[in-house]
């Protein structure tokens, strides 16, 4: 087996962020000793032959497509699409494959019912349309082994956690879309000033097979926000 350097991975990861802004944010971060615990654990994955999803270079996707000078909103959901070449580093979005997924299908209808009442809408699986916007689709768990949910939470939980306080002290009034569980769980983290909106993960409206998704009309009420304090029009 080839040997993988994680300081060539780093340096390339850190080099993707630095046109969107977030390479000089999360640089402290993607040069630690931290980072390099979360790269050896995904290589020691993949010499376990443990195929892990997305590949490396779509790990930062989210940020490389939401220019931080434009933030305004972070949907969290849980941890990425665990089959091959589906997840593309956004959360939800189904970029790789342009075929949507379960939960991506119940998040556009209540998007479709919601926000625009039936009138006609795009049900497109790529949602760099939401990012490019400020929206950044985070995960929990920035990856996940194939096959498997929830497997990356711990890997990830030191950048989650340098990322909701970095944000804490720079960017306060952000619009903050909890979906499910996992993903509340972060919202005690979050800074107080500002917004919490909280629903049920989409993959639990799948799993039940229901025919719609109580999405708690997450979608305008994050527009109506985001309208208010920073006078911008999200086209969903």
């Amino acid at each position: 087996m080839n040997t993988i350097d994680i300081e060539d991975i780093k340096n390339k990861l850190y080099i993707k962020l630095k046109d969107s802004g977030w390479g000089d944010k999360l640089k402290t971060f993607i040069l630690s000793q931290d980072f390099d615990k979360i790269l050896s654990q995904l290589v020691k994955q993949v010499e376990q032959n443990k195929r892990f999803t997305p590949p490396l270079k779509q790990l930062f996707s989210a940020f490389e497509n939401c220019n931080y000078s434009d933030l305004k909103v972070v949907i969290v959901g849980q941890d990425p699409y665990p089959y091959l070449g589906i997840a593309d580093g956004m959360a939800f979005s189904c970029s790789n494959e342009m075929r949507l997924q379960a939960s991506l299908k119940y998040i556009l209808k209540a998007v479709h019912k919601t926000v625009y009442k039936g009138q006609e809408y795009d049900y497109c699986p790529d949602l760099t349309h939401w990012a490019n916007q400020g929206i950044l689709l985070l995960n929990t768990s920035l990856t996940t082994e194939i096959g498997k949910i929830g497997k990356h939470y711990d890997i990830w939980q030191p950048f989650i956690a340098f990322l909701i306080d970095m944000l804490n002290s720079y960017n306060p009034g952000l619009v903050y879309v909890f979906m499910g569980k996992k993903a509340a769980e972060l919202a005690d983290d979050v800074s107080s000033n500002n917004h919490k909106l909280e629903c049920t993960h989409p993959a639990f409206a799948a799993y039940k097979s229901l025919e719609e998704w109580d999405c708690n009309d997450v979608f305008n009420k994050t527009s109506k926000l985001v309208k208010d304090h920073y006078n911008f029009d999200i086209k969903w």
